[in-house]
């Protein structure tokens, strides 16, 4: 027993070595959107070189999409002309700006890089691990939103067609040209306006969930959303591995005709799609007992509960299973090898050659066990209580409790 004992401290003390020391490696000087080229209205530009690692870092923290950081793309400029600022938005991660165009048409541009510095916890400050949050970013995919665009067209999904440009400094970012000039975005629709920039007719508005309850308050049974549409959109996140699905990142085109009211999902904001997690911190920190809501993009789902929300139980409940198993053969036949082969061209060469074989095999190996993950993600579904609390953004609305539960309770 002392043995063991004895061993299992010098293993605590070379992890503990082995951390510190990961989490002091990094660049002597960090870059965010570094231009290393110009050509008349693109650059080439790194996102940012601050995960910048070695063998022990790789090793504790893993490799992610690293290279995909400090890969040399090239975007287009993007000078705002008769856009306009309208207010400065973002999550706990994303720094953005909302903008509108001369046609009342609602935009996002979103930064690239992440500023995860609300998200650490005081203890990690306390122990000088900060830097175990801040590397974590490198899981996500700098231009995984664009990909999952690309295979969403493909299934006919709504999205907001997010695309990478460099906003240089210029006037017509008033008050926010120094903070937010000279950085590199994804610019996309807004999941809420009222113009209408979608493929839909006899659109009245596109709303945020908690305006679509507020809105089925009003006209009640006049109101429903597109079921099917949105199982089809939730059994895709799944399939890409988008782990982070609330309310929020979830806008509604609403189509009025004969004074009825069908609302089709717009989904935002898929930074984590192919959210990659290995090294041993990285590992032991996702692992489904400590952080379940936190998936690694492999070739199986590993914890399906990871991915459902609340938002699954207030739309979803009480749908046949026959729904689910319906619209999950219907993306396996649309994405044959080639389809999937054939959206990896949204991407950049240089990011192809660094992700394409990793990420298609998974896509691929998944796809062929949608059908599963379908009747899974019911039975989570149904297995889960009626909601009790209001969905997430929706929390100073006054709703009464039976549009809290679920959104055909009223």
């Amino acid at each position: 027993m002392k043995r063991f004992l004895l061993l299992l401290l010098a293993l605590f003390l070379i992890f503990l070595v082995l951390t510190y020391w990961s989490v002091s490696i990094g660049p002597e000087k960090v870059k965010l959107s570094e231009v290393v080229e110009r050509d008349g209205d693109s650059v080439t530009v790194i996102a940012t070189n601050v995960y910048e690692s070695n063998v022990i870092k790789r090793f504790m923290q893993g490799r992610n999409y690293r290279e995909a950081w400090e890969a040399r793309v090239k975007v287009p400029v993007l000078n705002l002309d008769s856009m306009k600022v309208v207010e400065e938005g973002g999550g706990q991660q994303t720094h953005s700006l909302d903008l509108m165009s001369s046609s009342g048409v609602l935009y996002s541009l979103r930064s690239i890089n992440k500023d995860p510095d609300p998200l650490i916890p005081g203890i990690a400050r306390t122990l000088g691990l900060e830097n175990i949050v801040v590397d974590g970013v490198s899981a996500q995919h700098p231009y995984g939103a664009i990909l999952s665009a690309a295979l969403a067209d493909a299934a006919g999904i709504l999205h907001t067609h997010p695309r990478a440009v460099y906003v240089p400094k210029q006037k017509n970012l008033d008050k926010w040209n120094d903070s937010f000039g000279n950085r590199l975005y994804l610019l996309e629709y807004e999941t809420e306006g009222k113009v209408n920039w979608t493929r839909f007719p006899n659109v009245s508005e596109i709303m945020d969930t908690d305006d679509l309850q507020e809105l089925k308050l009003k006209h009640q049974e006049k109101v429903s959303i597109d079921k099917r549409a949105f199982i089809r959109a939730r059994l895709f996140d799944i399939w890409i591995g988008d782990w982070d699905r609330h309310a929020k990142q979830w806008g509604w085109v609403v189509i009025e005709k004969n004074g009825n009211f069908k609302a089709v999902p717009l989904g935002g904001d898929r930074d984590n799609a192919f959210f990659k997690i290995d090294g041993v911190i990285p590992t032991l920190l996702t692992n489904e007992l400590v952080q379940p809501m936190v998936r690694p993009f492999e070739k199986d789902v590993d914890h399906l509960p990871g991915y459902v929300y609340p938002v699954d139980m207030y739309f979803l409940r009480n749908v046949p299973e026959k729904v689910f198993i319906e619209e999950a053969r219907s993306l396996q036949k649309i994405f044959t090898d080639e389809k999937i082969n054939e959206a990896f061209k949204a991407w950049p060469e240089v990011v192809n050659a660094l992700n394409f074989a990793d990420i298609s095999e998974k896509l691929k190996t998944r796809r062929n066990n949608l059908t599963k993950y379908a009747a899974a993600f019911r039975e989570e579904i149904q297995e889960r209580e009626l909601l009790s609390t209001p969905l997430k953004g929706s929390e100073d609305k006054e709703l009464p409790e039976d549009l809290i539960k679920c959104f055909d309770c009223l």
